[in-house]
């Protein structure tokens, strides 16, 4: 009698305890331009040292463009305001350059050669997937390509005009 209850103590303890929670490890955005064609994708990928996002572009205009990760995740076209300012959970200054910054939603500008095709593998070591601060909290965040280069001081976008691509960040 004393195994039997044993044997039923340790499936009901098994039972009762579950399974530690999977922590989202990669995401994806669309990129899509105000007419809704879609011109690139990221992939993101959460690692020790922050996020790497590998984003492949075709049919952005060729030239210097701001590249921004957005608090909110909504990209309602011709403008994309809905995806709000940038990702900025520490409350910072905007600009890589700005001694009260910058937003953890900043990151470097992108060359678009000629083509319009890129491929470019950038890490963000501020934000996280789904850990503090995470891109995919409540309200999620999207990608955002600017039509001009970030100034990388000027607060709160760096100066990079309109937002000519959005995508949300997605599981």
């Amino acid at each position: 009698m004393n195994r039997i209850f044993t044997v039923a103590a340790l499936v009901a303890t098994t039972l009762a305890v579950a399974p530690p929670a999977l922590a989202v490890d990669k995401a994806s955005a669309v990129l899509k331009d105000k007419d809704g064609k879609e011109v690139g994708k990221v992939e993101l990928t959460d690692t020790p040292s922050g996020v790497l996002m590998r984003l492949t572009l075709d049919g952005v205009p060729p030239g210097d463009h701001a590249f921004h990760v957005h608090a909110v995740g909504k990209c309602e076209p011709p403008d994309f305001k809905s995806a709000g300012p940038h990702f900025n959970p520490d409350d910072t200054k905007h600009g890589l350059m700005n001694a009260e910054g910058p937003h953890a939603g900043d990151m470097p500008n992108l060359h678009v050669p000629d083509s319009g095709k890129l491929t470019v593998e950038v890490l963000n070591e501020m934000v996280t997937l789904d850990a503090e601060p995470a891109l995919l909290d409540n309200d999620g965040s999207a990608i955002v390509v600017h039509a001009t280069a970030d100034d990388y001081q000027t607060d709160p976008a760096g100066n990079a005009g309109d937002r000519i691509a959005c995508g949300v960040v997605t599981e």
